[in-house]
């Protein structure tokens, strides 16, 4: 496993990248001082329910005018962007692989933003550094964090009925938006960046969830809902979104 001290250096890098980005670490085995929350189910469910009251208070409805797989799919996005982010930027700058499981992150499950992430230091696997070639580096991702902690995430989503389709597209939805992130932040390292970031989408956790538009845009094969949290189910489409034309 990576040592404390390279890990902490290498998510100090990857907190420059953005709030999507910024994760804490703490020593395995113990909880971190401060509002920590384990990544339960229940506490899942219960971010579901606060999102749906969120969405509801956003378009001056009552909570009951927000389907529970509307306000599941917005809540399963916002966690699934923020899991991959630092995953994706670990293995684009370092080489690295985060391997936690769903029950060793801690989180703050706030509303409005990126949602606080602490994780153990030794969640990084190990690895040969940033000289590991990108289809290595993709294949463990796939392997370690899409059925890792992503399947986790979104089996926690099952009570809710969302489908299974919406949730892989949020995850490839999730996927690109880091890219597209890390890409703005370090250019210098779009290739690379391109190449993880293509190969994770081509893989077997991801096949079809998404497309490549002729212009070279990104377009999910599925739509994550949150156009029906507006009033009427009249709201504006995601960029990325199947629906949009």
């Amino acid at each position: 496993m990576t040592s404390p001290a390279t890990a902490g250096a290498a998510f100090e890098e990857i907190a420059a990248l953005g709030p999507f980005f910024a994760v804490r670490t703490h020593p395995p085995g113990t909880e971190p001082s401060g509002p920590w929350e384990p990544m339960s189910r229940p506490l899942l469910e219960a971010r579901v329910s606060a999102v749906r009251d969120w969405l509801a208070a956003a378009g001056g409805q009552p909570p009951g005018a927000i389907e529970p797989r509307v306000a599941a799919s917005v809540a399963h996005l916002g966690l699934a962007a923020r899991l991959v982010s630092p995953a994706l930027a670990a293995a684009v700058l370092h080489g690295l692989v985060l391997a936690p499981r769903l029950a060793d992150l801690r989180w703050q499950p706030v509303l409005g933003g990126p949602v606080p992430l602490s994780l153990p230091h030794d969640a990084f696997g190990t690895g040969s550094g940033s000289a590991d070639p990108p289809a290595r580096l993709a294949d463990r991702l796939g392997r370690c964090l899409l059925d890792g902690p992503l399947r986790e995430l979104a089996d926690a989503m099952g009570p809710f009925s969302v489908s299974p389709h919406i949730l892989r597209g949020n995850t490839a939805s999730a996927v690109n938006g880091a890219a597209t992130m890390l890409k703005a932040a370090r250019p210098e390292l779009t290739g690379r960046t391109v190449a993880i970031t293509s190969l994770l989408l081509d893989g077997p956790a991801l096949r079809d969830a998404s497309t490549t538009a002729p212009d070279g845009a990104f377009r999910r094969r599925s739509c994550c809902l949150i156009y029906r949290a507006a009033p009427g189910g009249r709201g504006a489409l995601c960029g990325d979104c199947v629906l949009s034309r």
